[in-house]
This record gives C-alpha cells, sequence and structure tokens, in this order.
C-alpha cells in the first residue's frame, strides 16, 4: 500500500528565504563607530526587605559591615557584631549609558543580589555611585527596586513564589553626574562598521557613499570598516550631524554568505539565497524526484552583429514508487529552495528535509556553510 505523506504540514516549521537580495539603509547594517554605549556598574545596598536579606555568616559579613562603613559617615558608630542584616541585602548596580548623554540624564538601573538574599521584594537601594570599566565615576543610583514577582516563605517550610525576585530594575534611577566623551569624528574622519564583516558588502557601501557625494570620500579599509572624510562644507557647527544623516539613510546592496539555519528541535529550516548543489544522487524513503538541465543556445540573427548566449533550463519531475525507496538525481542546475519547494508541496515533513540536507552537505553536493541550532 502507497504510504500516504500528510500534507496539513505546520508552514511555519519550513521558512525559505528565496528571495532575500534588496536594498538595506546604511543605519540598519552599521554603526558609526563613538557610537556605542557605555557599560558602568557599582556596589550597593538595598535595604527594607521584610527578613528576606543576607542571611549567612559569610553574606551577611559583607553586608553588615557596608552598614558599619554607612553609619559612620552619618557620625554613628556600631560595631559590626551588634547588627543584623536580615532586612539588607548586598547588590550589584549595573547600567548602560547611551551615547552623548549629558549631566542630568535619568537612566534605568539593574540591581542584583550577590549574597544569599531570598527576596529584594520592597526594597530601596541606597544612594550608590556607578563606575565605567577604567574606574571613571560617572553616575549615582537610588530608589525603590521593581521585582515584578514574589517570594513568600513561612516558618513551617512553605513557600509560594513567582519569577525571579533576587533581581530588579529601578526606571529612571540613575542620574548622570559627568560628561561622557565620545570620539565620533578623528582628523575629520568617521570610521562606520558592518554589524556582518564582508568584503563585499563593505565595498559597495563605500561605492554608495562615493557616488552620493559625487567625489571619493569612503574606503573600505577591511571586511567591517569604512572610512569616511568629512567633506569641506559639512565641517561647520551642525553640519556634521546632517552629513551622518545623509551617509545612514543612503541604501546599499548587501552581499549574503550562502546559508542552511536548521533548527532540529523545531524543524525549523531557514535556506539562503545563494546556497546551490552540485550534482547528486538522494535515496530516501519512496520518493524520487529528478531534476534535469538543458542547455539552451540562443542564435542572433544574420548581421545583427549579436553574441551567441548559452543558458539552462530545469526542469524538476516527481515519481512516488509504492515499492520502497528510489533515488532522486539533482543536476548542478538545481537550487535548494527549488528542491525544498517541491518537497514541501508533496508533504514532506521537515525532519525528512533536513536528513536529506545533511546528507547532501556530507557529499559535498551542498554548496553552502550548514548550521545546526
Amino acid at each position: 500500500m502507497r504510504i500516504k505523506r500528510l500534507i496539513s504540514l505546520v508552514i511555519a516549521s519550513l521558512i525559505f528565504s528565496a528571495s532575500l537580495s534588496g536594498a538595506s539603509r546604511i543605519k540598519d547594517v552599521a554603526s558609526v563607530t563613538g557610537l556605542s554605549n557605555t557599560q558602568i556598574l557599582g556596589y550597593g545596598l538595598v535595604t527594607g526587605l521584610d527578613g528576606s536579606g543576607d542571611r549567612s555568616s559569610r553574606s551577611s559579613a559583607l553586608t553588615l559591615q557596608t552598614i558599619s562603613n554607612m553609619l559612620e559617615r552619618f557620625g554613628i558608630t556600631v560595631e559590626v557584631n551588634n547588627l543584623r542584616s536580615l532586612n539588607s541585602a548586598a547588590v550589584m548596580v549595573t547600567a548602560e549609558l547611551p551615547p552623548f548623554v549629558i549631566p542630568g540624564t535619568r537612566i534605568d538601573v539593574s540591581i542584583s543580589s550577590i549574597g544569599d538574599a531570598r527576596s529584594l521584594q520592597g526594597g530601596t537601594l541606597l544612594l550608590s555611585p556607578l563606575f565605567t570599566t577604567s574606574g571613571t565615576f560617572v553616575a549615582y543610583a537610588q530608589g525603590p527596586l521593581s521585582v515584578g514577582g514574589y517570594n513568600f516563605e513561612t516558618a513551617s517550610g512553605e513557600k509560594v513564589r513567582k519569577n525571579h525576585t533576587q533581581v530588579g530594575r529601578i526606571p529612571g534611577g540613575g542620574r548622570v553626574e559627568a560628561d561622557i566623551t565620545n570620539e565620533l569624528v578623528n582628523d575629520w574622519k568617521l570610521s562606520i562598521v558592518l554589524r556582518d564583516p564582508d568584503f563585499t558588502s563593505a565595498l559597495s557601501m563605500a561605492n554608495a557613499i562615493n557616488d552620493s557625494f559625487g567625489t571619493d570620500l569612503a574606503k573600505a579599509r577591511d571586511a567591517s570598516t569604512i572610512s569616511v572624510t568629512i567633506p569641506e562644507e559639512f565641517r561647520a557647527d551642525g553640519k556634521l550631524v546632517e552629513f551622518v544623516s545623509i551617509v545612514e539613510m543612503l541604501e546599499i546592496d548587501l552581499d549574503q554568505t550562502a546559508r542552511v539555519v536548521i533548527n532540529e528541535r523545531t524543524g525549523t529550516i531557514v535556506v539562503g539565497q545563494n546556497v546551490t548543489l552540485s550534482e547528486v544522487v538522494v535515496a530516501h524513503g519512496n520518493l524520487s524526484i529528478e531534476v534535469s538541465t538543458i542547455p539552451v543556445i540562443s542564435q542572433p540573427n544574420a548581421f545583427s552583429q549579436g553574441q551567441t548566449v548559452v543558458t539552462s533550463s530545469s526542469t524538476i519531475s516527481v515519481i512516488e514508487d509504492e515499492n520502497g525507496s528510489t533515488a532522486m538525481v539533482l543536476s548542478t542546475a538545481a537550487t535548494v529552495s527549488d528542491i525544498a519547494s517541491t518537497l514541501n508541496l508533496l508533504g514532506v515533513s521537515p525532519r525528512d528535509i533536513i536528513a536529506i540536507f545533511q546528507a547532501m552537505k556530507l557529499a559535498g553536493a551542498l554548496h553552502a556553510e550548514l548550521i545546526i541550532m
């Protein structure tokens, strides 16, 4: 009996990017050097906890010493042994500074426990300085935490918990106190960095900038970096922003690496545009697919001074054998998208297609990078 293949497959389980080409704005695929965020961090103390703070001797020693040091700044001297830390917790404070921030700018900060506090729910972060990785002070953080959950524990050991309560957030809890210098221009030159390095794409970007301004302003230094010289007319005050905006809005054609991405857990397949096949024979189940290529010669008329052009025409035939597995012959002219589309229309499961693609790669017939997630 012929094995009936299910056609009602989940369409989302097989995605083929058959036409990925198209123009993209420079700002969507690259960034200007000097416009990256700055990571800052600091150490702080969260108080006001309902008995859910640091408890063990090791964790509480750090917290108690912090409390003692803080009280001394207010002229209060208390022995560390006379303090308790169940309502307090030592935490790390982290944040990101966007480029060109000025003093007085409010930023969001994240708080995470570094001891064994059960929960930071209901706590308040005391004033904490934040520093860059080089140790430069740039901001303060303070305020009540939002943890987005709860964690309750009774004396008898019963627990009720929702979400992760050892991490919190203070929207607008940080205040920038120092200027952050961003080196956007060096010797009147900008550096634009591609997020996905590629020599062809870098050259395409440089050519697009030069064509737009009618002069050789941009040069591709390597696969990811394009150096752009600021024209004289854009070096006046306020003109630099206009120049960067014009460059960011230019559209370029990106070259794409041939890739086949497979997620075996979900059965998802993504095939890139430039993926091609060499001639290969594949036997899988009782399905037979034959791809044939016929050369087509276009001869110009007499005395037309034209050129003879040789092209190819590919046809795909599908045969399903009741007696068992047969072979499919895939010629060089066939693309993966052609074969995959045919398999999908027949109801072949993504699992079968994944097995076929992996076998083609091992045989050396699949000319693409095979990525298995």
